[in-house]
Formats: structure tokens, sequence, C-alpha cells
């Protein structure tokens, strides 16, 4: 036990804080604060978003190359007003207040009714040796969400949260720092929400009422303190215009919404074989087989191991003609192997592309390939270099790329020694020549950068098909290149539970292409875990089962017939929400909205959905409520306000309402909310099995709407206008129930099908749908 008493006495550096206003200065888009030396600046670059920026110095730091947010002056200019007094200046938005005291400098925010948030403590801003920092007050029945993927439970409040990419293996509910570094968060109370994201790539550190109840801090080891404050008041409006500044995710192959399949490793192609014929012969839909680290030739990047993939081409195009896409994995680091004719590693030490130290020498560390380099990745020809290495891979058709250890993950001494985790030497040099800096601002980008490079390669080796990506590390903005995946998990019932609030807190800070290892990576799922998994797997928008290497086999058909059986249903039922789901990727990609989402998201009023972990909703009109623990055949369930109907059964509920939910192990709690339009597709064993010659139209009654997506799912035609939307209401007229079906609107033309409009509970009718307008009438 740790002596408390008795210890000897630390104390912190005190931090200086600013002081008056002394000048003002102001220009279209920006309010400067002159409080002596250190200047304050608040920019207003839309009616809900404005900037905060405080410098000690009174020298603003430069924009970034590798910025994540758009420059200021590439925002529209916004009308704002601004009033000065004795005491305050006034800024004005259509939306927001800020009232800026002079004496001391304090930001106060204020909605249009009035009310207060992300307001300034009497500490407000500050700085000291290293760092910055800032004081905010934590509003009566205020909740925080995001912060990347935190551990735990939804809810953040009375944590700490730091952002610093680490390899997070063996991650419990009090681990810290995580694969994913976001600085970002909403902060939720009824009617009104905001949202923070800070603008620094150093090390930083949210700390939510921990240390000082009823304060929030965030402190960075840059230079100036520069955040942006973003008004809801709902969750979806913080995330448009978050996603506005900081990306949005593309539109993925639509393939990638298929089943994945994984272990670390099917070390041979004769294994690959085998393992996709199950697939086929126990029609189990599967869309991907990833490759892990062992198909390389002594784990060196870029290469095929000649003895275990002999023929890695005929292997691909066989698989291929079977429905099945290759991903295989890449890693950062680079043998060190000056001998061996080794194209990589000779390339890039000849053109200076691996990182140094400050004495000039290489750096390196260890990895799968023992002694290693790594790439710097801030600079631009080295992205470039890098992303045409994977033309090696294209050109023998793989579909995508999966970025492993690039938080960076490496050891000082050999991997399978006794060793300890390390990282780049934070004053290692990295970026381009015109924006030298060190490691200390990169290490949180380098994930990030590493996507981005992989993103763009495979847009010149493959331009007209889209691709799929897959990152375990990365910072704010990840969305614009790559899905995420948790990391590195257990194989444990906790684990997870835990995989709801943290998919859900990734997808409110702005990542949407979210999921987890299904049956956990390491230890070995039992039976009744991994069934149960699986039935929330499929919820997830990254659907792939994968296992370690010293683990029992986590097929589906591994458990036995009982579980396989249930696997089959649920990744079908995957496979038929696809018109659904692939929707919710579209929106994903225009507004920023997640695609699995909290209950909060859709009731940001209701104060009992705040901290409600345990359930979640696949868009607007599917809730799940998992069972998460062994032996659990019943649960409680929390459905909101409106009606819900049980998906299995057609039981009607009215909300507010707290169920209990018959659960056995075949079945997931899974409930719709009344007027929902879910449109269906046949089960098919890969995603362009054929084409969707039949659509059902799911519809549950009462009023509402649906706006079906569609365009090819492979190219980026999408882009320049080639997709179609067609809009679905319900409502009731007295004893009938009317369904319109808008007129197809855009220049893609879908595949002949039948449409299958069910009412359920009440009846069919079908129609060839030819893209006109239709009006159905059910009778009740």
């Amino acid at each position: 036990m740790p002596q408390y008493f008795g210890q000897l006495h630390t104390s912190e550096q005190p931090w200086s804080i600013l002081g008056a206003v002394q000048s003002i200065q102001q220009n279209q888009r920006r309010i400067l604060f002159k409080c002596g030396d250190p200047c304050l600046a608040i920019s207003v670059l839309a009616p809900n978003l404005i900037r905060v920026r405080m410098t000690p110095t009174g020298q603003f730091l430069p924009h970034r190359s590798w910025a994540v947010t758009q420059a200021d002056e590439e925002w529209p200019t916004v009308p704002f007003e601004v009033r000065e007094t004795v005491d305050a200046v006034e800024i004005q938005t259509e939306q927001l207040r800020v009232l800026v005291n002079q004496n001391p400098c304090r930001i106060q925010c204020f909605d249009k009714s009035g009310q207060p948030f992300a307001q300034d403590t009497d500490q407000a801003m500050g700085w000291r040796t290293g760092a910055t920092g800032g004081w905010k007050q934590i509003e009566a029945d205020e909740h925080f969400y995001g912060f990347g993927e935190p551990t735990g439970l939804l809810d953040q409040l009375s944590k700490v949260r730091t952002n610093w990419t680490s390899d997070a293996i063996d991650f419990g509910i009090l681990t810290d720092s995580m694969y994913h570094a976001i600085p970002f968060f909403m902060a939720l109370r009824p009617g009104v929400g905001y949202g923070v994201f800070f603008n620094t790539t150093f090390w930083s550190r949210f700390d939510l009422g921990a240390e000082q109840p009823g304060v929030w801090r965030m402190e960075t080891q840059a230079s100036e303190l520069d955040y942006y404050i973003i008004y809801g008041p709902e969750p979806a409006k913080i995330l448009d215009t978050y996603t506005q500044l900081t990306g949005r995710m593309p539109m993925p192959p639509r393939w990638s919404l298929g089943y994945h399949q994984c272990r670390w490793s099917y070390e041979s192609q004769d294994i690959i074989r085998k393992l996709t014929r199950e697939f086929r012969a126990r029609r189990i839909p599967c869309d991907v087989i990833h490759f892990d680290i062992d198909y390389m030739n002594g784990y060196r990047i870029f290469t095929w191991s000649p003895k275990r993939f002999a023929n890695p081409k005929e292997l691909v195009d066989d698989l291929k003609q079977n429905g099945f896409k290759v991903v295989p994995i890449s890693e950062p680091g680079v043998k060190y192997d000056p001998e061996a004719d080794y194209q990589v590693f000779d390339e890039g030490l000849k053109n200076d592309y691996f990182i140094r130290k400050t004495n000039g020498q290489l750096f390196h560390g260890y990895v799968w390939p023992d002694k290693a380099v790594f790439p710097d990745f801030m600079r631009p020809e080295v992205r470039d270099w890098w992303g045409n290495l994977q033309k090696s891979l294209t050109d023998i058709g793989v579909a995508g790329i999966w970025n492993d250890m690039n938080e960076p993950a490496l050891d000082d001494r050999p991997f399978g020694d006794p060793g300890n985790k390390i990282t780049f030497p934070l004053d290692a040099p990295q970026g381009p020549a015109d924006e030298k800096t060190n490691h200390a601002e990169t290490h949180n980008l380098y994930g990030l950068m590493m996507a981005q490079a992989s993103y763009q390669g495979m847009e010149k080796s493959r331009p007209g098909e889209r691709a799929f990506f897959l990152t375990r590390a990365g910072y704010a903005g990840i969305q614009r290149w790559s899905a995420v995946w948790t990391g590195d998990n257990q194989s444990l019932w906790e684990h997870m539970e835990m995989s709801i609030p943290m998919l859900c807190n990734l997808g409110l800070s702005g990542v949407a292409f979210v999921g987890t290892d299904i049956g956990g990576f390491a230890g070995n799922a039992t039976a009744e875990l991994f069934a149960r998994w699986m039935q929330l797997g499929m919820l997830y928008p990254f659907m792939r089962g994968h296992s370690a290497l010293t683990t029992a086999q986590h097929e589906p058909w591994a458990f036995g017939d009982q579980v396989e059986k249930i696997c089959r249903e649920y990744i079908e039922l995957r496979y038929q929400l696809l018109p659904y789901t692939y929707t919710l990727f579209w929106e994903a990609a225009t507004t920023g909205a997640p695609i699995l989402r909290p209950l909060l998201y859709h009731f940001p009023n209701d104060p009992k959905t705040f901290t409600i972990a345990d359930q979640i909703m696949l868009g607007p009109s599917l809730l799940a409520a998992p069972i998460y623990r062994p032996g659990v055949e019943h649960r409680a369930v929390y459905l909101p306000e409106g009606r819900w109907y049980d998906w299995w059964s057609d039981e009607v509920f009215e909300g507010p309402i707290a169920i209990l939910a018959h659960a056995p192990l075949e079945r997931m709690p899974l409930y719709v909310r009344a007027g929902s339009i879910i449109p269906m597709a046949p089960v098919m064993q890969y995603v362009d099995e054929r084409p969707l010659d039949a659509l059902t139209l799911r519809i549950w009654r009462g009023t509402g709407q649906f706006t079906l997506y569609e365009d090819d799912g492979h190219t980026f035609e999408y882009k320049t206008g080639a997709f179609c939307t067609t809009t679905y209401q319900v409502r009731s007229e007295g004893q009938q129930i009317i369904v319109e079906i808008g007129s197809r609107e855009g220049s893609f033309l879908p595949a002949g099908r039948e449409t299958i409009v069910e009412l359920v509970g009440i009846g069919e009718q079908r129609f060839v749908d030819r893209g006109t307008a239709q009006q159905l009438t059910f009778l009740i």
C-alpha cells in the first residue's frame, strides 16, 4: 500500500492569469483584446461557432499545413454585432451572445433565451512554463460526451481524459490515454448543448470536475490556448458544425458494410482458401477477409511470404471470384535491413524519409520485424512515397488497407524479450523543411497522417474504385481518411458492454464508421459471449470478428450448431438492413451524423437518456438493448417518448416507459419507433452477389418519413451527382394508412426491381418500381 502520510510535499508552478483588457481591435471576423503582452482573440466563423485564442506573448502561432481545421479565412463571413460598455464587450450573432468582461478578461456565452454555457471561472485562462490552460463552469445537470474512445460508461462527468495516442493494450475502465486522441466533446443539459474542440496536437488533457467539482479544465503543452465553441443546442447540430470544421467521411464501398473476418493470423493461403469455402458452404454471409502480419516475408512491409503466400495474385483473384475482398495489414515500422536489397528500406534511407534524432542519427525501435525505422508522415513527399508503395498490393487486387501499430507502438528491445514501450524522442525533428517541428507537436498526428497517406495513395492506384481503410490510431478528423476500431480488446463480458459507450462516444466525436473486435481479440470467448456479441456486432457500422494468435478459433461456426445458427441469423439481418444502413452512411458523409447513436442523440431533452450506456440506436428508427452478462434472459429497457414496437413480436409500448424484456439466447431485444420506414434487401452471401432486384419497405404505423439513398456502391461517381434518392412517407387518415412514395430524384438508375410495401401487422402490397410516384392505401 502506498504511504500517503509522510510523503514529501510537492507544489505545482503557479499559473499566470489573463488580466484586464487594455485595448480592443476589430475586423470583419475577429475581435482582439490586448491585456498587456498577452492577447485574447475571438473569431466569429459561423452563427453558432466561435474560435477563442489566447497567447501569453502577443504572437499567435501560424496556421499549420497539417491543421485538421480549415483556416479562419476559409469560412464565409457572417454578420455579428459588437457593443462595448465600460465593463464588457458583447458579441452577438443570430444564435449566441458572447460577453467578454474587461477587468479581468473573462468569457461568458449565452443562447438566445439567455441561458449560460461555456462560462469562464474566475481563473479563466492562464499559462505557466510549458503549458497553457482554461477553466470553465460545469452547469447544473450538465453531462459530457465524446473525447474519442474513452473507456467506462457514456457520460464523462468527473473523469480526466488525456489526449495522447497510446498502444492501450489490456485497456480497462480505468485506462486514460487510448489509441485515438480526439480533443473534442459536447456538453449537454436539457435545452442547452455545446461542443468544444481543443485545437492542439500537443499533449492535452480535460478534467471534467475531477479535481475541482463544478469546474472543467483544459490544459495543453502548446504555447497558446486555442479552442472552438460550437453552440447546438442539439447533438446533431453540434456534430454538423464540428464536422464542417474537421471534415466528414467519404462514402465507403458498399461491400465494406458487410461482415469482415480476421485472425492473427490465417497464416497461409491454404488456410484462407479453406476459411472462405466454409463461409460459402455454411451459407454465412461474408465480404472481407483481413490478412494479419504473417502474410509478409519476415514482417517486411509491402512483401509477401514466398512459402506461405507463394502466389498472392492468384489467391486474391480466386477470392474475388467467390465474392471476397482482401484487406491486408500495414504497419509503419520498416525493417532495418541494409544488406538485403529490401526496396522499402533502401529507398527510404536514400531519400532521408525516416525519422532521425536531433543529432542526425536514425531513430530505431523494435516491432514485429525486430529493429525498425519509421517514416516521417508529416512530410508530404513521404506520404506520397508510402502511398505509392501500396501499388505493390493494389496491383494484385487488394481492396483496402488496415493500418495498425501507428500510435506509434514500439518497444526498446526485440518483441518477445522483456521490454518497455517507448515512443519517438519528443525532440525528434519532423515535418517539411519550411515547417520543421518536433514529435511533441506531431505525436498525436502520426496515425492520422499514415491514414491520409494510405487513402491518397489508393486514390492514385485505384482511381475509379473506392477502397476501405481501417486504422487503430488517429486524431480529430480521422473520419476523412479511415474507419476506426477500438483496438485490442478482450474476450470479456465487460469489454462487450464497454464497446457500446466507446463506439457511441466515437460517433459523438465525428467518427461514424466504427467497430470493435467481435468476440474479443485476446482470450477465449465462451459460446454464450460470442453469440451475444455477434447480436450486438450486427449493429456496429464496421462489423469484424477478430481474434489473437494464442486464442481458440473464433469463427461463427466454432462454437457449435446453436451459436452458428444465431450468427447466421444476425449476419443475415445485417445484410437485409443494408439499404437502411447505407443511407445512414450517406447521412454521415453529408452531415457528420453518427450511424450508431446513444439515446440522448435523438432525445436530448430527456434527462433519463443522459446516462444510459447499455442501449443503442442504429439510425433514427431502431433501438437495441443487448444482453451483456452471462446467464441473463431478461433485462430492463427504457423506451423514450413515443410509440415503440417490438421488432420480433410487434408488441406495442407507449413511452416513456421502462419495461422488462425477455431475451433468450437467440434474441436481442430490438424495438422500432412508430412511423418508421426501413428499406430491406434480400439475404445475399456477399453485398454485390446480385443487383437489388427486390426491395421490402417495412413500415410501422404512425407518422414518419425516410429518404433512401442509392448509388453504384463502388465508384466515386456519386461525387459528381451519380446517385438518387427516394422519399417515403406514412400517415394515418381515419381508418386508413397512407403510404406515399415520391418520385426518384437524381441521375443514378438502379436495377429494375419489385418493391414490397409491408405495413407491419396489417398486410402488404407490391409494385414494379420504375421510379415514379406512388400512393398506397391500407385499411385498418
